[in-house]
């Protein structure tokens, strides 16, 4: 899948962080610990007073691992990526697929930060993120995460179309445990740059999209659904359940009523034409867009009538 993650596409979709900001956020962030660290250090120094000296090199020992070391990492995990260095300076942790880091995420890269930052003044670190090509110092490369820049111009962010109103929710019951996060970044940034392509090439990449998600999933594409669409709809399933399990299950943020036509030209075929096998939808549809095809059958095999309105019920969310 490595040909399918083109140079141009990395830009649109993630902006991996440079040293110099992501020095700056480190500073910050150092910053910050040590005087927490040296706040609560006097305040147990002075409340340990009476005990003798291995007592009190056991208090310090556990006050560095839980304030300088451990605070980082809690930090990260509970604002999904965004220290107080890192919200300063416009960056965010993400994973390599950009998605929302866990706990384990911030755990390996904070736990390597002791060695690169703190033990080596920042030196491996910056040795690490100068030879690496998307900026990524060794935490990063072993918790499998990657900082990018948050402040990019809106204009120049990729319109990610939602999945057809008829495919949403089509495909809760497909296990994706074993989709890699290698092709999760590919399909994404396909979506987000599909209009842009060449039809013919656009629609062979959809369908080798399409066919990967297919093998992963142990399911096959459902007939007459159009491999954009397919790729569209599975991207957004697994958007769905990690929002669900960012936020306890509530509702997840995006969803609501898609504009009707909206994106109805990146469901068409590869000559521009709409997907033969199913009803068209024209409700909302713009001047010069192509109607959205609908397959006479999706995953149950049985037909699928668009819902009322042509309203989707959810849309597809960037990156947190």
């Amino acid at each position: 899948m490595s040909e399918l993650v083109t140079g141009e596409a990395v830009a649109l979709e993630l902006r991996p962080a440079r040293l110099p900001s992501r020095a700056l956020a480190v500073l910050l962030d150092l910053t910050v610990a040590l005087v927490a660290y040296a706040v609560v250090g006097v305040a147990l120094l002075m409340a340990t007073a009476s005990l003798d000296e291995a007592a009190r090199a056991a208090v310090s020992i556990a006050t560095f691992l839980l304030v300088p070391v451990g605070g980082p990492i809690a930090v990260e995990t509970l604002s999904h990526g965004r220290s107080l260095g890192k919200a300063a300076c416009g960056l965010r942790v993400v994973r390599d697929d950009g998605g929302p880091i866990r706990f384990r995420h911030a755990l390996v890269r904070g736990a390597l930060g002791v060695v690169e930052i703190l033990l080596t003044a920042g030196v491996v670190a910056c040795v690490a993120s100068l030879v690496s090509a998307r900026g990524r110092r060794l935490g990063d490369v072993f918790a499998g995460t990657l900082v990018v820049r948050e402040r990019v111009p809106a204009a120049r962010v990729g319109f990610v179309p939602p999945p057809p109103p008829w495919l949403a929710g089509r495909f809760s019951g497909l296990d994706l445990s074993a989709v890699p996060d290698g092709l999760w970044l590919a399909a994404r940034q396909y979506l987000g740059r599909m209009n842009q392509l060449d039809p013919q090439v656009g629609w062979a990449m959809a369908e080798r999209l399409a066919g990967d998600l297919a093998e992963r999933t142990g399911t096959a594409v459902p007939p007459g659904v159009p491999p954009a669409a397919y790729v569209a709809a599975v991207v957004q399933e697994r958007q769905v359940r990690e929002a669900r399990r960012a936020f306890g299950g509530g509702p997840v943020a995006g969803q609501g009523p898609a504009v009707a036509g909206q994106a109805s030209a990146a469901w068409a075929g590869p000559s521009g034409a709409p997907v033969p096998g199913g009803p068209v939808v024209q409700g909302g549809a713009g001047a010069g867009q192509t109607p959205v095809a609908t397959p006479g059958s999706a995953c149950s095999g049985a037909p699928v009538e668009p819902p009322a309105g042509g309203r989707s019920a959810t849309g597809f969310v960037p990156p947190a």
